[in-house]
């Protein structure tokens, strides 16, 4: 199926695209099938499988919540984030969901979520299987999924419900592109940027002005965690008690002048700021946009605080340009690697945001389609081999920081790309290749299951 821009940027709930948003889309997903089915008065009980990195790091990555949260209906775009506490809290209490808010069944997370992570399912680390069961035990209704990375969630059972007829393919699109090659060939013969086929493509699904009011509702969401991330003060939750830093550093900054100190790395400091705010949000459960994750949410944003903060002309449809750019080499990533840090590590989700970033940046500070690629191109060539390693199974420790760093590298390969003329040795699309080759050589421990690197090495108090 084609990608569009908000495939890639989804609103949702941290702290993980694929660990929280994906499982409780599918959650909801079987939910649905239930309510819709002749079936929903007879279940009496839901069970529900977590397979393989799912498995290993799903209750740090909020995998148990999200499900319940999912079965009961919410979707992660728009549930109220201020509620879940205390709607989690109902739940528990009660030892019950109600689907939809209209049919009760029992379910304790203690017995009905069942933590497999040493199994795996077929097509992908990240599954997860659903049973609806009536009261006598007996079996109703199966479905399995899986959550491919940035909230996709593809069904993969043989009997799989139908897709909603709406999707086009890559080949209905009026500027169908697979590789780098492609968009750089389109811009070319149209004379035109890479936002552009983006914008053409975007036309399949919806008028242009529809496309710029979900642009703003991305860019407002942006704003807004960013807002959230700096005023919040506290702990992180878990057993680290990890501190916020951005409140801080945002008052450090005001101390010294704000955006006026007359330290020349001043802009770096605002740029590890935003990214920060946002991934502090992330680990907190707030509302953040996938970007194209959530271990990976503050770089784009970070990037794109810099533009509008900092850069002379920064406008709304430069706004836009920049988001449908970012958008345009995220669906290179996604249709030719993957975008999930189980599958091929962090190179897949932060190397991917940097990817994003830097050619999204170069693209509204005037670069060429082909200074655009270039610029991609740095911006995952020095994350080759990342892993994705969270302590104690926690987007925390490393992945807040891991995105201040990537987002200032996406500055600085952007800045790169613009001193060039666009010509360089190695192709956005061989180091995509070289991700993924690099990504099904590493070893699974790698792989977000919390099983090597700083996970086993950082001690849990």
């Amino acid at each position: 199926m084609a990608i569009s821009v908000f495939d890639i940027f989804k609103i949702g709930i941290g702290p993980s695209s694929s660990h929280t948003v994906g499982p409780m889309r599918a959650a909801r997903m079987f939910a649905k099938l239930l309510r819709s089915g002749a079936l929903e008065t007879a279940v009496e009980r839901v069970v529900v499988e977590l397979y393989g990195s799912l498995g290993a790091t799903g209750k740090g990555h909020g995998t148990d919540t999200a499900v319940m949260l999912g079965l009961a209906g919410h979707d992660p775009e728009t549930v109220d984030v201020d509620r879940v506490a205390g709607l989690l809290a109902e739940m528990r209490s009660k030892r019950s969901i109600t689907l939809f808010g209209e049919h009760s069944l029992r379910f304790d997370e203690t017995e009905d979520i069942i933590y497999k992570p040493f199994r795996t399912l077929p097509f992908h680390p990240n599954g997860m299987r659903c049973l609806a069961l009536n009261g006598a035990g007996e079996l109703l209704l199966e479905r399995s999924y899986y959550s491919v990375g940035g909230g996709f969630v593809v069904q993969g059972d043989a009997n799989a419900d139908p897709l909603p007829p709406r999707l086009p393919t890559m080949a209905e699109l009026p500027r169908p592109f697979r590789s780098g090659a492609d968009l750089l060939n389109l811009c070319r013969e149209h004379t035109c940027s890479i936002a552009d086929i983006m914008r053409e493509n975007e036309r399949q699904w919806r008028p242009d002005a529809e496309t710029e009011n979900g642009l703003d509702r991305i860019w407002d969401t942006m704003r807004s965690c960013v807002e959230r991330g700096c005023q919040a003060e506290g702990l992180l939750p878990g057993p680290f008690k990890v501190r916020r830093r951005a409140p801080e550093l945002l008052a450090r900054l005001n101390s010294r002048g704000g955006k006026d100190g007359v330290d020349p790395l001043t802009i770096m400091d605002y740029v590890n700021l935003y990214a920060l705010a946002v991934n502090e949000e992330n680990a907190a459960g707030g509302r953040v946009v996938t970007a194209p994750t959530n271990g990976a949410a503050g770089i784009v944003p970070a990037v794109l605080h810099y533009y509008w903060n900092f850069i002379e002309g920064a406008s709304r449809p430069g706004i836009h340009d920049f988001l449908l750019t970012a958008a345009a080499i995220g669906v290179l990533y996604k249709e030719n690697a993957s975008i999930s840090g189980a599958e091929v590590g962090c190179q897949g989700e932060v190397g991917v945001a940097c990817s994003m970033a830097a050619g999204a940046l170069c693209a509204v500070l005037g670069g060429s389609p082909e200074q655009v690629e270039n610029a991609a191109e740095i911006g995952m060539e020095h994350h080759l081999g990342l892993t994705c390693d969270p302590v104690g199974g926690l987007v925390q420790i490393p992945c807040i920081e891991r995105n201040a760093i990537a987002a200032v590298k996406a500055i600085n390969a952007a800045r790169m790309a613009l001193h060039g003329d666009g010509t360089h040795t190695v192709s956005l699309d061989q180091v995509i290749k070289t991700m993924r080759e690099t990504g099904a050589d590493m070893l699974s421990k790698y792989k977000e299951t919390s099983q090597g690197g700083l996970a086993v090495n950082i001690v849990e108090c």
